[in-house]
């Protein structure tokens, strides 16, 4: 009966101290006493799933580093990175193809096909990161809720990125779970059923695939004429290739609006309204502040605590809305920095990589200042070449107030955004021209 209790006793200091060993990493003090381990963390005590509570973070390329590993590398995930390595996390980046813009920043980078649940399992059980953060959709989301069950941290949770890289899902969530007001709606798999959801819902309508982004795939259908191209489209621009889609009616709005909301450990905050100017579903330009009355300020805000606080987690999430006069249409949730929200970078005290990285790590949310009408806009390059070279960069950058950001992307077929000009001036007009003037400035050659 000794023997027996001394062997308990020694596991349990065995499982003492492997407390021990992570508390010290995030801050706290495991002491076992009587047969009871006893854990006492020094950080916030409210510490939910996808938004660990931190006290402390390591040193980069040591035991006790940090370690964030970002699934998507783009012009988005290469700012978050900045930002946390600016707070001393390690970072590593994963992306569907090599030298991708995280890439070039990153401790460590990883080429690999996120689809496929094995080999992303293969790559999060060696890394053993502290927080996995999805900066794309195209991800194998199950297997992110199976690593979730197992102990990893999904930012935000495994269920919010789940849930949003499908249209399906999120729709389905906010308008029939949450009650929130949404466009109307069907979901089509085959050419017929398609065709039966637009006879439902009226032209004109919008059709999308459930997985793309960027517009990809995504048409507006005006008359009858449109059917057959539309159809088509939406088939060729899904993140997974042909399947299902949405049909969702045209909605009558005034302007639409990104608005950045921050989940984190001292509650939830909020970024002045982004406006933004979609072409074919793809950012070109965007503003802040977006003027809009008080009363559809108050329902935006509110429309978007309901969906954030519904997928949980912390982190910056990008709410799309429509605005019509004071009443708020939802339209999508990104759990993740928004492109449109590129403008923070010189728009706010704190831009929405610095928030997102920020709460991701357990780290406080001060006040967020406005510095004043700001305005971005997209360099868009068209045609098909490798190893961009960027000129006229004297004169684009004369421009007083002005940032350019050149994301570092080595390749581009048919249209691609290959970095953003940003502006602050008097107004929101003259940020906009000027921010425009800054882009148009530059040449790109191949």
């Amino acid at each position: 009966m000794k023997r027996c209790f001394i062997s308990l006793y020694a596991r349990l200091q065995q499982m003492a101290a492997k407390g021990q060993k992570f508390l010290a990493k995030h801050g706290g003090m495991c002491n076992i006493a009587a047969g009871v381990i006893r854990l006492t963390t020094l950080t916030n005590p409210l510490i939910e799933s996808g938004a660990p509570s931190m006290a402390s973070i390591g040193t980069p390329l040591t035991p006790s580093a940090t370690k964030i590993m970002l699934l998507g590398s783009g012009e988005l995930g290469k700012e978050v990175a900045i930002e946390a390595m600016r707070l001393g996390a390690e970072v590593i980046a994963v992306d569907r193809y090599d030298n991708a813009p995280a890439m070039q920043v990153a401790h460590r980078s990883y080429p690999m096909n996120m689809l496929d649940g094995a080999a992303l399992r293969r790559i999060i059980e060696t890394e053993k990161p502290d927080l996995i953060v999805p900066e794309i959709e195209a991800i194998a989301t199950d297997t992110l809720v199976e690593l979730e069950k197992e102990g990893f941290t999904v930012v935000p949770t495994a269920r919010a990125t789940r849930l949003t890289m499908n249209r399906e899902g999120i729709r389905r969530l906010a308008a029939e779970e949450l009650g929130l007001s949404t466009s109307a709606y069907r979901f089509a798999d085959t050419e017929e059923e398609y065709r039966a959801a637009i006879a439902a819902i009226g032209l004109p309508c919008v059709v999308k695939p459930v997985m793309s982004s960027s517009g990809k795939g995504q048409s507006t259908v005006k008359t009858e004429a449109d059917i057959d191209k539309a159809w088509a489209y939406s088939q060729e621009g899904g993140r997974t290739g042909s399947g299902r889609i949405i049909v969702e009616g045209f909605v009558e709005f005034d302007y639409e609006i990104t608005q950045l909301t921050v989940r984190h450990v001292g509650g939830t905050s909020y970024c002045d309204p982004i406006g933004h100017l979609q072409v074919d579903g793809d950012y070109r330009l965007s503003w802040q502040p977006q003027p809009m009355s008080a009363k559809a300020m108050e329902e935006a805000r509110r429309v978007a605590k309901v969906i954030t606080d519904a997928l949980g987690g912390h982190g910056i999430f990008g709410v799309e809305l429509f605005i019509k006069g004071d009443s708020v249409i939802f339209s999508e949730v990104s759990p993740r920095p928004h492109d449109t929200g590129l403008v923070t970078v010189i728009s706010q005290n704190m831009s929405e990589f610095a928030l997102h990285a920020r709460a991701i790590l357990g780290l406080p949310i001060p006040a967020i200042t406005q510095r004043g009408p700001a305005a971005s806009s997209v360099v868009l390059v068209e045609g098909n070449g490798t190893g961009p070279t960027f000129g006229n960069l004297d004169k684009a950058l004369a421009e007083p107030e002005t940032q350019l950001l050149l994301f570092g992307k080595a390749e581009v077929k048919g249209k691609r955004r290959l970095g953003v000009a940003l502006a602050l001036a008097d107004t929101i007009e003259e940020a906009k021209a000027k921010a425009q003037r800054v882009s148009s400035a530059v040449t790109v050659a191949f």
